[in-house]
């Protein structure tokens, strides 16, 4: 991509070669995994909760934004983290990742300004680049963004913003290239909620001429982290967490270290497992108030639940019983906690209806539930859901990340053996599953072959 005079000059003063990927090798999730799960026990202990993927991404990207060393801890080692470090490294960031918690970035090696299409088809999160590099260097080209396939998520409200903050902005060759001769603040309304937008223009605006005030804004949990991260880099952003954020533009961020909070969906998953499978599991290094609409429900339908400052507790010591879901815009019922619910409510009694109002395709997983006897019907945008007395186990496939969790939890309360095929969608967003899995008590393998099921069956026979 062309770059404009200024910002040409500064990145041909970078040696290429000095961005580079150091520590240890990133393993690609092998197409030919598999879980094998034998069902029918309880889950029982605590489990330790890792950092939350979908605010690392947002961070990771803003990392860069700076010239100076970034220190970031409670990183999640999951692949769509590992491959965007790996973007970040082919830009000619300088990576290292310390461990499998902790990386230091410094973004002053930066080369180019053009992301490879070989990392960004693998994560949707790669847009966030978009508005990192925008930012800091008024001009950015990175590939339409891959990810789970689980509905339509236009990019319409980013290109909006970044149009608004003054950047010239289009589809060239599969790309979205950004660019502007300097960014100003604006005064933009986001006509749908949207985190990954908010995230963007957020970046995009640090780093702008004056005042930008986003109204409609998304307000998870992982939107106040990444902002929180920003300011910490010396960023003048205020309001994240509420609908309206205003961010006053500086000139140049600095270096920070900084923590990651924890993953509220993987905290909600092990919460749903442990109810699905008539458990007493403790999740432990969480913020409880971002998990209050996951335990609502579970109170909802039958669970006791006992809150700690940093920690929850669900016991199911009952039989479940039905409830109506909606998924929302934080702080209503997430959509990324959809599948695990209704893989929970199919044991439930009673007839319970979850309706998903973000994703459309968000139920293609059913059939799947349905293979292990599951009673569920999809009209539009609902889920019917009539709960049965038990599942069996069956082979099933995973069509994305979070139906993934969800079939494994269906096959951690089933009768029989199940095998949870396409592992690598899981392995995208959660972090030694199944080991955490197996401290519970979960009798589950990671797999690579036909023979090593049939061993696991014989073995647990």
């Amino acid at each position: 991509m062309l770059l404009g005079k200024e910002q040409d000059q500064r990145i041909s003063n970078a040696r290429p070669d000095k961005g580079k990927w150091r520590g240890r090798t990133v393993i690609r999730g092998n197409q030919m995994e598999q879980y094998v799960i034998r069902g029918g026990n309880p889950l029982v202990g605590e489990v330790e909760i890792g950092g939350a993927k979908n605010a690392a991404l947002g961070i990771l990207a803003a990392s860069v934004m700076t010239d100076e060393t970034v220190y970031i801890d409670n990183l999640p080692d999951v692949r769509d983290i590992n491959v965007l470090l790996e973007a970040l490294a082919g830009i000619g960031a300088t990576v290292e990742r310390v461990d499998k918690s902790t990386v230091r970035i410094n973004g002053s090696t930066i080369s180019d300004i053009s992301v490879d299409y070989g990392y960004i088809k693998k994560i949707r999160a790669s847009y966030y680049l978009l508005g990192a590099l925008l930012g800091k260097y008024k001009q950015a080209e990175v590939p339409l963004p891959g990810g789970c396939n689980i509905g339509s998520r236009p990019i319409d409200m980013h290109l909006k913003g970044f149009k608004a903050l003054g950047a010239e902005v289009g589809i060239v060759h599969g790309s979205i290239v950004a660019k502007a001769e300097n960014l100003h603040g604006s005064h933009i309304y986001l006509d749908v909620v949207s985190v990954g937008a908010t995230i963007n223009i957020m970046l995009a605006a640090s780093m702008a001429q004056g005042r930008t005030i986003i109204e409609n804004a998304a307000r998870e949990p992982h939107v106040v982290d990444v902002a929180n991260f920003l300011n910490r880099m010396g960023a003048n952003i205020k309001g994240a967490g509420t609908d309206v954020i205003r961010i006053w533009g500086v000139e140049k961020l600095h270096k920070t270290e900084y923590s990651i909070i924890p993953d509220q969906i993987e905290a909600g998953t092990f919460m749903f497992a442990a109810a699905a499978t008539g458990g007493d599991v403790t999740v432990k290094n969480v913020i409880p108030k971002h998990l209050e609409a996951t335990t609502a429900k579970l109170m909802e339908i039958g669970c006791e639940i006992q809150e700690y400052d940093d920690a929850v507790r669900v016991r199911a010591a009952r039989k479940l019983t039905r409830t109506n879901i909606k998924t929302l815009p934080y702080p209503g019922y997430p959509t990324d906690m959809q599948p695990q619910i209704t893989a929970t409510l199919a044991l439930a009694e009673g007839t319970s209806i979850v309706t998903e109002s973000i994703f459309e395709n968000r139920f293609k997983y059913v059939d799947e539930l349905t293979r292990m006897g599951a009673n569920i019907k999809v009209e539009g945008n609902s889920a019917i859901i009539n709960g049965v007395p038990k599942l069996t186990g069956a082979r099933v496939s995973a069509p994305d990340l979070r139906a993934g969790a969800a079939l494994v939890i269906a096959g951690l309360s089933a009768e029989g053996i199940t095998v949870v095929e396409d592992i690598q969608y899981i392995q995208r967003g959660y972090e030694r599953f199944e080991e955490k899995l197996k401290g519970l008590g979960a009798i589950i393998e990671k797999v690579a072959s036909e023979k090593e099921v049939l061993k696991f069956r014989l073995r647990v026979s």
